[in-house]
């Protein structure tokens, strides 16, 4: 693959994977078009944009969710049960700070705006507090990729040689990071049983 199918790929695919990465936590996949944008390949007004709509629609999926199936959820989904103790005490002292940071907790993102939903934090509050740390998020996590694409850039006075290797390896890296905590996840309840 040259350098041109790959920016065709990411000029034609970008921002689409952009929106669908902050449905789903996407900082990575974020990190990666900030990174474009630098590299011209994207506008980073509309990585952040597009992101921020995104993780907003996303949070509020799953507070709609929390709302109205969220006692079944948590009866049937052991994770959720797990994670939803140690949010709700949080929500007790912290709901504000919480609604609005919900989505800088790596791991209870989705699981943190179910808990919200099941709360008595008011829906549109929630709105009001989700579209502020959504815009924050987009803006930090975009703004850390587009800086991260001008610091590589900087680097290398020869830049057009090393872009056609730049976004794998930083999607690989992106992937190993995540198997490598999915791993650990996974082993740490058969290490503490032993």
């Amino acid at each position: 693959m040259d350098l041109s199918h790959l920016r065709e790929l990411i000029v034609q695919y970008g921002y689409l994977a952009v929106f669908v990465g902050a449905v789903v936590e996407g900082e990575t996949l974020l990190v990666l078009a900030g990174i474009a944008a630098q590299l011209g390949s994207l506008d980073l007004l509309w990585v952040m944009l597009i992101a921020a709509g995104g993780a907003f629609a996303g949070d509020q999926f799953w507070f709609a969710a929390g709302r109205w199936h969220g006692r079944p959820m948590r009866a049937r989904f052991p994770r959720i049960r797990t994670q939803a103790a140690r949010v709700e005490g949080l929500i007790e002292r912290h709901g504000t700070w919480l609604s609005l940071g919900v989505r800088f907790m790596y791991g209870l993102r989705m699981v943190g705006s179910v808990v919200l939903g099941m709360s008595r934090v008011s829906h549109l509050r929630f709105i009001a507090l989700n579209l502020l740390g959504a815009a924050i998020w987009a803006v930090l996590v975009g703004g850390a990729g587009f800086l991260f694409g001008h610091a590589v850039e900087l680097m290398f006075q020869d830049a057009a040689r090393y872009q056609v290797w730049l976004l794998p390896a930083a999607a690989g890296a992106g992937l190993a990071v995540w198997l490598w905590q999915r791993f650990r996840k996974r082993a740490g309840p058969a290490r503490g049983g032993e």
